[in-house]
């Protein structure tokens, strides 16, 4: 059978259209072997097997959990730079110009919001401490070099505070931190550096060894190398089902995020908290993006 002109003609669509919807909707992801280059493949929603878990928990806690949630947004970044590759599609579509990360903070300072940790958010919902007035979070994820190159540096200005969940085996290595640069970050006492597994690996569906083994190798080598307590998790790619969950449990954490949009916290998703990704929102379109009930997802 022979294809006509036009039929020939729309395969670069297709192909355009069927990217497009991986890279939203997919269940996959790829990396380089030396990790330089990450394709992200989000996870939106919760899983059925955690919906039921919730369920059993509600079941046995009655309304325990929803007297203990919390607004708190939780920002996601991975790069703020000035990409000078324009044609990595992927990396811009993670990007954040510095000039815009600066503009929301000052929006977010002048709004009056306080800056905390992932871990004084997990100590107040545990019922530990209390949390500050308009608390929210910034929360990196891969350990990239643009943090200690862009991000730190504007933290410092503000002294403002964030987390960072660092893949453990990607230190040092190319667009990644380096030790060095991670211990004086660590220094700052700004910035709380958390776990993103040591290879990051996407561990939905996989066996629990494996997960349990990636889950607790990253705590153990980052907790080793800069004698630190790391007690917040990142699942990569927002991959995540009930046994990475128990893994993530079992390794000693306190909480743990997803890349499930929202902005509301509780001992009911403690192990999976909800974030937002700002995109290049600043001033009030910022301010009423996060006043909003429902998010959409990314």
């Amino acid at each position: 059978m022979k294809l006509s002109f036009k039929a020939l003609a729309l395969f670069p669509v297709l192909f355009s259209l069927f990217f497009v919807f991986n890279n939203y909707y997919g269940n996959y992801y790829d990396s380089s072997s030396d990790g330089s280059e990450i394709k992200e493949i989000y996870n939106n929603s919760i899983p059925q097997d955690v919906k039921e878990l919730m369920r059993i928990y509600r079941l046995e806690n009655g309304n325990v959990f929803g007297a203990k949630t919390l607004r708190v947004p939780i920002l996601m970044y991975h790069y703020v730079e000035y990409v000078k590759d324009k044609g990595d599609t992927t990396r811009i579509s993670l990007n954040i110009p510095p000039y815009i990360f600066e503009e929301q903070i000052k929006t977010l300072i002048s709004a009056n919001y306080t800056f905390i940790t992932n871990e004084e958010l997990a100590d107040a919902i545990s019922g530990k401490s209390k949390l500050p007035q308009n608390p929210i979070l910034l929360t990196f994820d891969d350990g990239y070099d643009d943090f200690y190159t862009d991000v730190f540096p504007i933290l410092k200005k503000y002294n403002i505070k964030a987390t960072n969940y660092v893949i453990s085996g990607f230190l040092n290595r190319n667009n990644h931190l380096t030790d060095s640069e991670t211990r004086e970050i660590i220094d700052s006492k700004l910035v709380e550096i958390g776990a993103h597994t040591v290879h990051h690996s996407w561990l939905k569906g996989k066996d629990i060894k494996y997960s349990s083994q990636e889950v607790l190798d990253s705590k153990k080598e980052l907790e080793e190398k800069f004698k630190i307590k790391v007690v917040s998790f990142a699942y990569p790619f927002g991959a995540f089902d009930k046994d990475a969950i128990e893994a993530v449990k079992k390794s000693g954490f306190k909480s743990a995020v997803s890349t499930v949009p929202g902005a509301d916290q509780s001992l009911e998703n403690e192990f999976f908290l909800l974030r937002l990704r700002p995109g290049a929102r600043t001033g009030d379109s910022l301010l009423t993006w996060l006043k909003q009930k429902e998010f959409a997802a990314f």
